[in-house]
């Protein structure tokens, strides 16, 4: 079956249900300039838009992002999760998809029907840019290699290896590499329907 991207899934249901782009950045709160990036470029900046554009469009956050759903369990094996590549974000100035750089977000349960939270393996390269965000829903980082840094709306905090955080995600907050090394990150997020 094709992969389908986050920009085609938000065309087929405008479509579907006949919503101008126009439409759609009324209701979520994302600019019609961002929807077209994110729609015809693919230009994801950070998960804030998605979560809103999938509120303004009433769909879950996992439509999306999926390609087919599983009703019961699903598996993804050591090594799946590199092809499981749904969408990068924080990619610094005239940086390709691509190349190495930004923020990699690999799916783990993109298969799974009706759920309410979207795990991720997150690849942080050490060039990733990106601004605070806030959104409705939840967070939990474990951090799997390299130093991450937390900024959490006031506090900065550093997490190495082994270490965890879970948040309310409607504080502004940022996630990036402590160092200059890549950080690869379990990322858990919920958002509620």
């Amino acid at each position: 079956m094709a992969k389908h991207t986050p920009g085609e899934r938000i065309i087929e249901i405008r479509k579907t249900y006949s919503i101008s782009r126009e439409v759609l950045a009324e209701r979520s709160g994302v600019s019609v300039d961002l929807i077209s990036n994110i729609e015809d470029n693919e230009h994801i900046p950070d998960l804030a838009p998605l979560i809103k554009i999938s509120r303004g469009l009433g769909v879950r956050l996992g439509t999306l992002l999926d390609d087919h759903e599983q009703l019961g369990p699903v598996i993804c094996r050591a090594g799946d999760a590199a092809s499981t590549s749904r969408f990068k974000t924080g990619l610094p100035e005239g940086a390709s998809a691509g190349d190495h750089h930004g923020m990699s977000f690999n799916a783990l349960a993109s298969d799974k029907n009706g759920r309410h939270m979207e795990p991720f393996i997150v690849t942080i390269e050490s060039d990733a840019k990106q601004d605070k965000s806030t959104h409705e829903g939840e967070e939990f980082i474990y951090v799997l290699e390299g130093k991450l840094a937390l900024e959490y709306g006031m506090d900065k905090d550093t997490l190495n290896a082994g270490d965890s955080v879970y948040y309310d995600s409607i504080v502004p907050h940022r996630v990036f590499s402590a160092d200059s090394n890549p950080v690869k990150i379990l990322a858990v997020i919920y958002t509620p329907v």
